[in-house]
């Protein structure tokens, strides 16, 4: 790039834009001024702060994060309740959406002829699973690799669902939140509190 007169020099630059990425995704407002302040304070040998000041602020500054991190997951799951509800109740009156006592609610796609897995059964599956807005966080369809999974190592309404079909069948699951990964969420995939929808078909009980 004709603004920097070594590669250097560039990399050096995109080691200052890497750090600006991370800061600008922290849940908490830092003063920019101050902080390549302190960088370059840092590199020249000359830190303002003494190591006692230091860490007491780097531990006050992650305080102040895990707060507003809690602030924020708390209003994404209250928001997330909020879209669950109102999806299952009129999901609820769709033509073909049967509603279980737990909540679990689904759809048959196509129903098979085989034998029902009970709790401790083992079973091999393909499946895909989508948040309300569609957004796909898993396939197994799409790594073209059935999964086999024990129904009592899987989230609640998975355990429950699987039990409904006979091997051959292809269900559509609405599963609430309790029945899935709760206030907790998984990872970055699933946000607190998300309902699901999960397309499976179940191709064995494995012996």
């Amino acid at each position: 790039m004709s603004n920097f007169q070594s590669e250097a020099e560039q990399m050096a630059y995109a080691m200052g834009m890497n750090m600006g990425e991370y800061v600008a995704q922290m849940a908490v407002e830092l003063d920019g001024a101050q902080i390549a302040a302190g960088l370059a304070d840092y590199l020249a040998g000359s830190p303002k702060l003494a190591p006692e000041a230091y860490r007491a602020a780097m531990e006050q500054l992650q305080q102040r994060m895990k707060a507003a991190g809690e602030r924020e997951s708390a209003a994404l799951g209250q928001a997330n309740r909020e879209e669950e509800a109102g999806f299952m109740a009129e999901n609820a009156r769709e033509e073909g959406v049967e509603t279980t006592a737990s909540g679990l609610q689904y759809r048959v796609v196509e129903e098979g002829s085989g034998a029902r897995p009970a709790i401790n059964d083992k079973v091999r599956v393909h499946y895909q699973g989508s948040l309300l807005n569609g957004e796909v966080f898993d396939s197994s369809i799409a790594r073209g690799e059935p999964l086999e999974l024990m129904l009592t190592q899987v989230i609640p309404g998975w355990t429950e669902g699987l039990q409904l079909m006979p091997v051959g069948s292809k269900y559509r699951f609405f599963i609430p939140s309790k029945l899935g990964y709760g206030e907790r969420g998984a990872g970055q995939a699933i946000p607190p509190c998300a309902a699901l929808i999960f397309d499976v078909e179940l191709l064995a009980i494995v012996e």
